[in-house]
């Protein structure tokens, strides 16, 4: 396009009707055209953006990696702005620029700037105008973002925790259904056995004894096998297959060989072999259904974890609640990365703390962001130490751990929108924003301190707000 055909162009898109024909003229004089093909590639995670560009044709497509996967999150085509704009503070890309079509922009070098506002001044409000609209725009997406990082990190932490006990749970009905199947040829060798109610009441009295503790735990190792040896010893004793099997389902349920030798004391050995087989099935039955009913009451704990954490049966109106029932509820979403980087955590909570009056679904944010910044420091094993306790007429909040700290000399920049030290598509930066935001409309304080190995955020929180 010649210079002519480019003002005709720009006079005909929306953002320049009523800028001073000579505000255009000298645009054109000062600015220089970019050409790239379809296809290409306008820049690059980390490159400067020095030029702000008036995209005359074609269409500029803004895709960023999140969670290892690339992702289309804006565009911009014939007849809008992009770049960098008078007054704005952006340094650097921080997602790939990809073209689609045949593609042309005028394109306005940053150092024009001074001349740009200091001479037109119509011009220069409208860019402002579109920067704020920009701005809006931009939070608007980020926070939606925000929330949908939360929501993802929520959804593969309950998906996660949710896989084991639903796991368990079917694991132990597919061995049930195995082991009821066998029943059938037990049962007729039980049914033939002739016994008295006395000696059938001792061998039950002991049966469902054992059964009622349920299985042992505290047993070492060299113990168990011990145990499992000397049951085998007798079973094999006693012409009884399968002894091995037997064994450590007897153990597990703290049989021992002087058991096994008071109920060959009851039955006879005629009757000793059905009656162990009969031991060992109700046993195993009450194993598996136990293994379902956990499994069940983890689903259903974790079910009234994100209740809580969500607050979702509550009204949106500040409730007296407590403090630690939402970080429990919070760290039971987080499990799973804790787990995976073995971290352990310890808390010291005040029992006596009073309810706080606050929304609970907010704070619920505060604590998950914190936490979530805690689990990404610590680069392998470490540990996350809760504290909380009253100052005064505040709730107080400590939350440490022995991460890698935060540097000096972005201390300050933290709480800033979009300011993120993570790699691009792991963080937005406005999870420490929001934190702050969250804190501020309860009236309360957050700090912070950090060295290497301890990082400690202080949150203050009106009891009474």
């Amino acid at each position: 396009m010649n210079k002519n055909e480019i003002k005709s162009k720009l006079l005909s898109f929306e953002f320049f009707k009523d800028i001073p024909s000579e505000s255009i003229d000298w645009l054109i004089e000062n600015a220089e055209v970019f050409h790239f093909e379809d296809g290409d590639k306008a820049f690059l995670p980390g490159d400067p953006i020095d030029y702000m560009q008036i995209i005359l044709k074609g269409k500029l497509v803004f895709r960023a990696e999140q969670n290892g996967q690339y992702k289309t999150f804006g565009e911009v085509d014939e007849g809008n702005i992009s770049g960098v704009l008078p007054f704005s503070r952006l340094k650097e890309v921080n997602s790939e620029g990809h073209i689609v079509g045949e593609f042309e922009a005028l394109s306005l070098h940053r150092n024009r700037f001074r001349e740009l506002v200091k001479g037109h001044y119509e011009f220069t409000e409208r860019l402002v105008h579109h920067m704020s609209s920009r701005v809006r725009e931009f939070t608007s997406m980020q926070l939606q973002n925000e929330k949908m990082v939360a929501l993802g990190k929520l959804s593969a932490g309950l998906a996660h925790e949710l896989n084991n006990p639903a796991s368990a749970a079917a694991r132990s009905a597919v061995e049930l259904k195995k082991h009821l199947a066998n029943t059938p040829e037990s049962f007729k060798k039980v049914i033939s056995i002739k016994l008295t109610d006395e000696q059938v009441d001792k061998v039950n009295d002991l049966l469902f004894e054992k059964a009622r503790k349920g299985a042992v735990k505290n047993l070492s190792l060299m113990e168990r096998n011990e145990r499992e040896d000397a049951i085998i010893d007798f079973l094999e004793e006693n012409d009884i297959d399968d002894a091995d099997c037997f064994a450590e389902n007897l153990v597990d349920f703290n049989f021992t060989e002087e058991d096994l030798q008071f109920v060959k004391e009851q039955v006879s050995q005629e009757y000793l072999e059905p009656v162990i087989q009969w031991l060992n099935n109700v046993l195993t039955t009450d194993r598996f259904v136990d293994e379902i009913e956990k499994s069940a009451e983890r689903i259903s704990n974790l079910v009234k974890s994100v209740k809580a954490y969500t607050h979702m049966d509550k009204a949106p109106e500040k409730s007296p609640a407590d403090i630690h029932e939402g970080i429990d509820n919070t760290l039971t979403i987080l499990a799973h990365k804790m787990k995976y980087k073995k971290i352990e955590v310890i808390k010291d909570y005040d029992s006596e703390l009073p309810l706080v009056n606050c929304h609970v679904n907010e704070l619920n944010q505060v604590w998950t962001n914190i936490l979530d910044n805690a689990i990404d420091a610590i680069e392998n094993e470490g540990t996350i130490k809760i504290k909380t306790y009253k100052d005064r007429e505040f709730a107080r909040i400590d939350i440490s751990d022995t991460g890698v700290g935060i540097p000096e000399e972005i201390k300050n920049k933290i709480f800033d929108p979009f300011f993120t030290t993570k790699d691009i598509g792991k963080g937005t930066g406005l999870g420490l924003d929001i934190v702050l935001r969250i804190i501020n409309n309860h009236n309360g304080i957050i700090k912070v301190d950090s060295e290497r190995g301890n990082t400690k955020f202080a949150i203050c929180i009106p009891i009474d707000n």
